[in-house]
């Protein structure tokens, strides 16, 4: 019979299918699995109201065969099979499916059981991909006559008629040979087959069969020298089902606990501790969809690197479309493993990559609050849960907070945790403000880089006179984390570091600023000693005991400054906090300072400088002249 030519397109167009669509080689093996489970899926669906189909459910199965010889793989299905007319319109004419024509007139109906997932006629092509040519035998449901198409690639095909005792596809893929870029070879071997089917057909609904190797060691007549009977390897070949067919989130809670899960989750994700928390998803309306995620206990060692791939492994139908996508959920969740399956997702011409449309966006938005809420659950009924999880992504849900300027605020500020002066352990925002006493206006923070650094700072000790709790911030994000949040329940966020803490009455306020205009001489004589030290000096009022503290004017805190001073480079060591030295005039220090000043304005200085070292030392910033404060203080002594 005469080769036909594609009707659709030029050898370029056929090229473009087989070469540039798919990514992966080894996708082909997924497309003509789908085919098959398509076919068997139309079969199926007529068997409801065709007695003649003769075949239930459990009949149904897809054959895959491998033959080194002959270097094919042939994937066979009892589906329903092709006639000549459905060869040319279907194999004869790309980017043509068969099966988007049916699932259309499927969605006149009101049936809900099908689902057919090969809409694009393309996917067959890719058997190209690894095979130099493919014939495809099929005899059509109601058909005596059974037909072969053949074809080696661009250049046409051929339709001709054949025997097949019963009614199906057999799709045969002669393999290509090897070459010094591409092993084709080893889609000839059996491991590497059934790989392929566990990586991406694993959850087909119908059974995929194939011939399996198993070694046994049998005994022998022979005895070695000690007189134990010798054994020989045996190797017998049986066909078995290597899919698993009902996914575990496919399943009741009663067919899969939550043991079975984290069974699941261990051999999946390769952890071998339990996670934390398993949160099951079973969507149903405009967008249906199935989840099944797991919150980890501890981070992957390369979780806050590069090279860590987040997401969710996305299922369509059952067939793997992406290992791993990210855009189901936000980046402040990157954690959280596990699937989402949804049979209506509109995918792209490859199945390879998903087109960002609705249905995605409102997977990813139900995803996003089902974590949050399960979050919170943990925090009131697993506490110690919860700070297993807050050890391991804290951090990542401050990152979180921070990112896409504060776009994550409202879904983040109650999952924060801190330590505070009146907990032993970790506090949330909530529990903190439920504390406070209806005197107190703001929510105060210290932040410093150890949990004993916070403690014992200077500026402290007036909120804690008053009674007030106090947030230890002892981490470099802490500081960027709260000034995005800004308040909480109408609470105000306030570094006990930053000048005004709403604890003075006016009329303390009016004292103060007396007791500064007598000061004035001497604190402008301070802040010409230590010229860029420090860009001011000035009477604390947050000092009870400590003679001397370091705070800070603006937007760029001490700790954001100690932040960008790690930074490699020079930009780091220009972004700097404008430092304000607070002196307590009610310390006797101040009264030997004034005293210096009225009296030696040199001794003054010498004392203004350890002064403002001990400041910085005590708000963790370096000294950067070390000798000279050592003249200092030997100076003083």
């Amino acid at each position: 019979m005469a080769k036909k030519q594609f009707k659709a397109e030029s050898k370029r167009l056929l090229d473009l299918m087989i070469n540039s669509i798919y990514t992966h080689r080894e996708i082909f093996l997924r497309e003509i699995i789908s085919n098959a489970s398509d076919a068997i899926d139309k079969l199926s669906y007529l068997s409801l109201t065709d007695d003649k189909v003769g075949m239930n459910r459990d009949d149904f199965r897809i054959l895959v065969k491998l033959d080194k010889d002959a270097r094919t793989v042939t994937v066979s299905d009892n589906g329903i099979g092709m006639d000549r007319d459905s060869m040319e319109e279907n194999l004869g004419v790309i980017a043509h499916s068969g099966s988007f024509k049916f699932k259309s007139e499927m969605d006149k109906g009101e049936n809900e059981d099908i689902d057919i997932i090969g809409q694009f006629g393309v996917g067959f092509y890719s058997a190209f991909m690894v095979s130099d040519k493919v014939t495809v035998i099929s005899r059509a449901y109601g058909a005596q006559q059974a037909y072969m198409w053949e074809s080696t690639g661009a250049d046409g095909y051929t339709v001709t008629e054949c025997e097949k005792d019963a009614v199906g596809t057999d799709v045969i893929m002669h393999i290509k040979p090897d070459t010094e870029e591409e092993r084709y070879s080893d889609f000839l071997e059996t491991w590497r087959v059934k790989d392929l089917i566990k990586k991406y057909s694993d959850y087909v609904r119908f059974p995929i069969r194939m011939d399996v190797e198993h070694t046994e060691y049998v005994e022998t007549d022979e005895e070695d020298e000690h007189g134990h009977k010798k054994t020989e390897p045996v190797t017998r070949t049986e066909e078995e089902t290597v899919n698993s067919m009902v996914p575990i989130w496919q399943r009741s809670k009663t067919e899969a606990t939550d043991e079975k899960c984290v069974e699941f989750y261990k051999e999946r994700f390769h952890d071998q501790d339990d996670p934390v928390a398993v949160i099951r998803v079973n969507a149903e309306g405009l967008t249906s969809y199935r989840a099944l995620l797991f919150i980890p206990a501890k981070a992957p060692y390369d979780f806050y690197s590069r090279d860590y791939k987040p997401g969710l492994a996305l299922y369509s139908s059952g067939v793997l479309i992406m290992e791993s996508c990210a855009d189901l959920l936000p980046e402040c969740f990157r954690f959280v493993r596990g699937v989402v399956d949804s049979p209506d997702l509109s995918l792209n011409i490859s199945r390879e990559i998903l087109q960002h449309d609705r249905q995605l966006k409102i997977i990813a938005g139900n995803l996003e609050n089902k974590v949050k809420s399960e979050l919170l659950k943990l925090m009131t009924d697993a506490p110690d849960k919860y700070d297993t999880f807050w050890a391991a992504f804290g951090r990542q849900i401050k990152y979180g907070l921070v990112g896409e300027y504060g776009m994550k605020r409202d879904l983040l500020k109650d999952l924060l945790k801190f330590y505070s002066s009146n907990e032993e352990k970790l506090t949330s925002l909530k529990d903190y403000v439920s504390r406070m006493p209806e005197s107190q206006k703001y929510i105060y923070y210290a932040a410093a880089d150890s949990l004993r650094t916070a403690a014992g700072l200077p500026q402290n000790e007036q909120v804690k006179a008053r009674g007030y709790e106090i947030l230890y911030l002892i981490e470099d994000i802490d500081e960027f984390a709260v000034q995005m949040l800004y308040n909480y329940e109408g609470k105000e966020l306030r570094s006990v570091s930053a000048g005004d803490l709403g604890l003075e009455s006016e009329e303390e306020k009016k004292e103060q600023e007396e007791t500064a205009e007598k000061a004035r001489d001497l604190l402008d004589f301070m802040k010409e000693t230590l010229k860029d030290d420090v860009a001011d000096v000035k009477l604390s009022n947050s000092l009870v005991s400590s003679a001397v503290c370091m705070s800070y004017e603006g937007e760029i805190t001490l700790e954001m400054e100690r932040y960008f001073r790690q930074m490699p480079g020079e930009a780091g060591e220009k972004i700097k906090a404008r430092r304000v030295l607070e002196l307590n005039p009610s310390h006797p220090v101040f009264a030997s300072l004034t005293a210096a000043y009225e009296q030696d304005k040199d001794k003054a200085a010498k004392i203004a400088l350890v002064l403002c070292a001990q400041a910085k030392l005590l708000a963790g910033l370096p000294v950067e002249d070390l000798s000279a404060y050592s003249e200092a203080v030997c100076a003083l002594i």
